[in-house]
């Protein structure tokens, strides 16, 4: 079946072609550089051709720009950078200008240049101007879309005109990577942004019912014998933190550089080398009840910034680097655990990544942690010890990703974390294929992995792999997959996988409309199923059935609904914690719906709605869920969010706790409350203040009488087994608050000071009959840690000392 389906595919490609004529723009050479500051009155504007004629390519495709909103655009080049000018024609009185934080997008129109030096299709480098002045740029491809997570310098400035805005940019050769030619060719496109009605404008037409978008470029012809620049640009920055738990203070004072690197015209290295993350964002914690980790996302901005390679097969989570120690501590009789840090610490890291103009992508990451040592207490002796729970260890990525055809590629990846001494050690490698036919209609795509784990005398070698075939265009999509992993796959040393041991069916299918009609603009449905089993044994686990309408009217409005129900007996192999042991549930049905405003207007709305509930005998559980999340946009400066969370589960029933080695459920009701705030007061774009605050509430209470899970994954109250008679009380009382106050000022290009100010409180308790006022009470009846740090980093560009010794050679 695969390899009939393989054929049709490589004959659809060979059959199939895609073409579209492309629009080119001659660029011309001038020595002169404007000034940039929206002002359009320089002579340096007066030849250049202009490029215009848009056309809509959302909600509308093809649909010309009419002449009351055209777009007007002119570039040139020098030695330093490429310039860009551009007119954006509108009613004055109808333009958006919100003031936001950088890659920000907010309510706001705006205008793009994405340049794809290579002129591959697949890998852009993309420049965002918004109205307000703001700035947001990324790197965008097939396999990761769009990662704002990547940061360069460099300058744009907007005016406001009669007729409507206009901009200037400067984007230097530092900011893209182009190999050393005599005439280059570079993919090009414009885009244009009108946040009222959120229509989109290209230069190049765009059908965006196939294919990516970098398929529909132009061409900026006319560049000739560039200069790649020396890319050696240094961010020295210092640090300083005070922070008080109770009535102890201490404070800390840090002084570090990043640092990055053109090793080559296409190949750049990243460098932490003095790392300070002490400003990253607190993580937003939960009770977590399931037999998986909990996991946060990456909050260090070298970790988030250019790693478009090493996400590759997903077998990268940069959380592990720098995580809580994986070594366990034996204790002897009398003696205790002291203190055992949550967190290792790095002492460096670095990246180097690029992508050859043949399309041939390399990437290198490598980051080294400290020892780590926890202390232990002896009670009879009052002596203390130190025992290494992390030794120094070694993260390393090698990645290579070949792409060809404009839409298709080939990978290989190896990640290995090698710990000194007698510690675990991981290693896990994969191939990788997407294949996609040259009307980008069809798509076949997988990957196999394998990975192995060595712990001194214990080995054990796992294998994964995925296969999927889809049609990607047009109203109508679909796709077919099927996932395997057996017991011993295991990536958990520098990758994230919460289970292994699977061997799954997954059935997509889709319908959505890309005009649109009198009722909407525009609407999609949604099919979704899986069929579960375990890999070893190879047996049933469950089914899924899956179902969802999501549309957005003319007003903007947009709203949905969704049903998911998982049919029969279902066989959950993990909750029990126990190898071979199995827990049954049946009929499980969801039903849940949405509402989202339209955005652009000074008050907003979400609501979210759900409700839950298993048709099984013996057994009356439900839950309920609602999110009430209303926004406040006062003016283009100030913005303000608040979200209230309400999930209430009765008669859940879940794993507890083990007595003498047999796993124990509970039947309990949980009710969670979470209450948040955010706000945002920009005074330009380029420094602003934004507030978080968070309070989350969880409680967990048991039945009286827990629960025995039976050989047949069905569960039997045990009279003789009241919650009093455990180790430990199972009922939880949960509750976190924390606030970030953060001031940001870009005070030159590139250059940052931050001023933050933070608190955190944290309980946990058996207490779980406590109302919320009590809670509340007792949890601002803690030491509250305060921290308070400022920041200074400094963008220092290596060619501006060139520049000045060569003006004064001049």
């Amino acid at each position: 079946m695969i390899g009939r389906l393989v054929c049709l595919l490589i004959y659809l490609s060979i059959t199939l072609g895609f073409a579209q004529d492309k629009k080119q723009y001659n660029i011309l050479r001038q020595s002169e550089s404007a000034k940039i500051d929206g002002d359009l009155s320089d002579s340096v504007w007066e030849n250049p051709d202009v490029a215009t004629d848009f056309v809509q390519f959302s909600p509308n495709l093809e649909l010309a720009a009419t002449p009351d909103r055209r777009t007007e655009v002119k570039l040139y080049y020098n030695d330093a950078g490429v310039f860009l000018s551009a007119k954006l024609y509108d009613d004055p009185s109808k333009i958006m200008s919100q003031f936001t934080t950088r890659d920000n997008f907010g309510q706001a129109d705006f205008f793009a240049l994405i340049l794809n030096p290579n002129n591959d299709a697949q890998n852009d480098t993309q420049f965002f101007v918004f109205s307000s002045g703001t700035q947001a740029d990324a790197l965008s491809s097939p396999s990761i879309g769009q990662d704002f997570g990547w940061n360069a310098v460099w300058d744009s400035a907007v005016q406001k005109t009669d007729f409507g805005w206009q901009l200037e940019m400067k984007i230097p050769y530092r900011a893209l990577r182009f190999p050393k030619t005599d005439i280059q060719t570079w993919g090009i496109q414009f885009k244009r942004h009108f946040r009222r009605e959120r229509s989109d404008y290209a230069w190049n037409p765009i059908d965006r019912t196939k294919g990516y978008e970098g398929l529909y470029h132009g061409q900026l012809v006319g560049l000739k014998n560039l200069e790649p620049p020396l890319r050696l640009n240094l961010y020295p920055f210092t640090t300083g933190i005070v922070n008080t738990v109770g009535n102890q203070t201490s404070t800390d004072f840090k002084l570090g550089m990043d640092m990055k690197y053109g090793i080559t015209d296409n190949l750049t290295l990243d460098a932490t080398l003095i790392p300070d993350f002490s400003q990253a964002r607190f993580d937003n914690v939960v009770l977590n009840l399931g037999p998986f980790e909990q996991t946060f996302d990456e909050q260090r901005q070298f970790f988030t910034e250019g790693v478009d390679l090493f996400t590759k097969g997903n077998l990268f989570f940069s959380r592990r680097v720098g995580s809580a120690p994986t070594g366990t501590v034996d204790l002897e009789e009398n003696e205790i655990v002291e203190n055992k840090p949550s967190e290792v610490g790095l002492i460096n890291a670095i990246k180097m990544s690029g992508r050859l103009k043949s399309g041939l992508g390399v990437g290198v990451f490598n980051a080294v942690t400290e020892s780590t040592t926890a202390t232990v207490l002896d009670t009879l002796q009052n002596s203390r010890k130190e025992v290494e729970v992390e030794p120094l260890s070694n993260y390393n990525i090698m990645v290579v990703d070949q792409q060809f055809n404009k839409n298709s590629s080939v990978s290989l990846i190896n990640t290995n974390v090698t710990r000194s001494g007698d510690f675990r050690n991981a290693n896990v490698t994969g191939a990788l294929f997407n294949l996609i036919n040259k009307s980008n209609s069809y798509q076949l795509s997988g990957d196999f992995k394998m990975s192995h784990i060595n712990q001194g005398k214990e080995e054990k070698t796992g294998f994964s792999s995925r296969l999927r075939l889809a049609k990607i265009s047009d109203n109508f999509q679909f796709s077919l997959t099927h996932d395997y992993a057996d017991k011993k796959y295991d990536i958990n040393d520098l990758g994230l996988i919460f289970r292994n041991n699977y061997n799954n069916f997954t059935g997509r299918a889709s319908y959505r409309i890309f005009e649109p009609t009198e009722k909407f603009q525009s609407y999609s449905i949604r099919f979704f199923s899986r069929y579960s089993q375990l890999a070893s044994p190879q047996t049933y686990t469950g089914l899924t059935l899956f179902s969802e309408f999501v549309a957005t009217t003319p007003k903007l409005d947009t709203y949905g609904f969704d049903f998911k129900i998982e049919p029969g007996k279902q066989f959950d192999y993990f909750e029990p914690r126990v190898d071979e042991r199995f827990f049954i549930t049946e009929n499980q049905t969801r039903v849940g719906g949405f509402i989202s405003t339209n955005y652009n207007r000074t008050f907003a709305i979400n609501l979210r709605a759900r409700t839950e509930t298993f048709f099984e005998e013996g057994r009356e559980s439900y839950s309920y869920e609602f999110r009430i999340r209303p926004r406040v946009r006062f003016n283009d400066f100030f913005l303000m969010e608040y979200n209230f969370n309400y999930d209430q589960r009765i008669n859940d029933r879940g794993f507890s706790t083990f007595v003498e080695g047999e796993p124990i459920f509970g039947e309990r009701d949980r009710q969670i409350l979470v209450n948040s705030i955010s706000a945002n007061y920009n005074f330009n774009p380029f420094h602003g203040l934004n507030l978080q605050l968070r309070h989350y509430w969880d409680t967990v209470l048991y039945d009286e009488f827990m629960y025995n899970l039976n050989p047949n994954g069905r569960l039997s109250e045990n009279k003789n087994l009241p919650k009093s008679e455990l180790a430990s009380n199972p009922d939880i009382n949960f509750s976190t608050w924390n606030l970030d106050l953060n001031y940001s000022w870009q005070f030159a290009p590139g250059s940052f000071l931050t001023a933050l100010y933070r608190n955190q409180l944290f309980t946990n308790t058996t207490e779980a009959q406590n109302n919320f006022e009590t809670t509340f009470t007792n949890l601002f009846q803690q030491d509250i840690q305060h921290t308070v740090s400022i920041r200074l980093q400094y963008f220092f560009d290596v060619n501006m000392v060139k520049s000045v010794f060569t003006s004064k050679k001049s």
